[in-house]
């Protein structure tokens, strides 16, 4: 057993160790103490994050947030006090930004709704913290020239389309309302630029387009579009990694007063966004006017609107075997979008 002296000494209240420490007459050695129970008692203590060293961030041409904050340097602004690094990062749809994000090669990353869900199903970690536009961003594009004038007329043709993206879903949703499925069709898997060119060559005979590309080609080249569906557009995600999320809460809530500002500036001024977006994306001004005019950016916050289109779109994804069978995917979407940070941003700016 203890004796009595190391029992008094082991369950001597905390307070009065310290207390004890700064006797009158010995500050020197007090403070040497002090010293030494910091570094005792530190290691027990979680660590506050500070901002990251590097910020890894993508830029779409299909976001003009993203265009408009890259061009003006507002993120390099924001953490130039901490010294953090930000690194832009080009997605050219959304099955590369999701990529991107489950490799850790960026920390937050744009992309459409239901392509998010279709990431998170399958084991990417993300979370959706902000909304860039609701967008009427894809429909199914054909030649001006084309036969082509129903959904039904597409059987049997070729259709290009990015996977894992939204015009790749809506395609399957579109084909859906015509009674086909995707068999009843050959779905040709290419990035949207390369859709575009493929269309306008005649190597395909349809193809599920992306803005600004889309716009491009009703403008320049004179394309249809076939079937539009405002509803079968998801709206546009900002991802970030569940990890990184964790870790720096404080500079994700930082990057969405960024996209808050570029958002109100936007809406503030239409004819600079538009040229910002043309010479980013190479477009002519009026395919990035085009663009612009088909995205609603008056809806920033994550909540029920989207969690009820999410529900609605989510058996595509069931119905066409993308999703490993059993998945519930509303519990999938439900932990997906995360409204806390968008939650905080709006208190702190009130």
């Amino acid at each position: 057993m203890p004796n009595q002296s190391t029992k008094t000494r082991t369950h001597t209240p905390f307070w009065r160790r310290f207390s004890q420490i700064f006797r009158i007459g010995q500050p020197l050695r007090a403070w040497w103490k002090l010293a030494a129970l910091a570094l005792f008692v530190a290691p027990a203590m979680p660590a506050l994050a500070a901002a990251p060293a590097e910020l890894k961030i993508d830029y779409a041409y299909y976001s003009p947030e993203s265009l408009v904050i890259k061009r003006n340097g507002w993120l390099e602004q924001a953490f130039a006090p901490d010294h953090t690094q930000v690194r832009w990062v080009l997605s050219l749809g959304s099955n590369r930004a999701l990529e991107y994000l489950n490799s850790g090669a960026i920390d937050i990353g744009s992309s459409a709704g239901l392509a998010a869900v279709l990431a998170r199903a399958n084991g990417n970690p993300i979370r959706t913290v902000y909304i860039f536009s609701r967008p009427e961003w894809t429909a199914l594009v054909v030649r001006k020239d084309s036969p082509i004038k129903t959904l039904a007329d597409l059987k049997g043709k070729k259709i290009a389309a990015t996977k894992g993206t939204d015009p790749y879903l809506f395609t399957l949703r579109a084909l859906h309302t015509a009674g086909l499925a995707r068999d009843d069709v050959e779905i040709v898997n290419l990035q949207h630029p390369d859709g575009r060119t493929a269309l306008v060559n005649g190597q395909v005979d349809a193809w599920a387009g992306l803005d600004p590309h889309m716009a491009a080609a009703q403008i320049d080249n004179g394309a249809r579009l076939l079937y539009r569906n405002v509803d079968f557009n998801t709206w546009g995600f900002l991802n970030v990694r569940e990890a990184f999320l964790k870790q720096y809460p404080d500079t994700v809530t930082r990057v969405l007063t960024v996209y808050e500002r570029a958002r109100e500036w936007i809406a503030a001024h239409p004819d600079e966004a538009a040229q910002i977006v043309a010479e980013d994306s190479r477009v002519s001004l009026a395919v990035a006017k085009l663009q612009l005019s088909r995205n609603d950016f008056s809806h920033p916050q994550p909540g029920a609107a989207q969690i009820k289109a999410l529900e609605a779109a989510a058996p595509i994804l069931i119905e066409e075997q993308l999703v490993k069978p059993g998945t519930d995917l509303n519990q999938v979407i439900e932990s997906l979008v995360d409204v806390r940070p968008s939650q905080a941003l709006a208190s702190a700016r009130q």
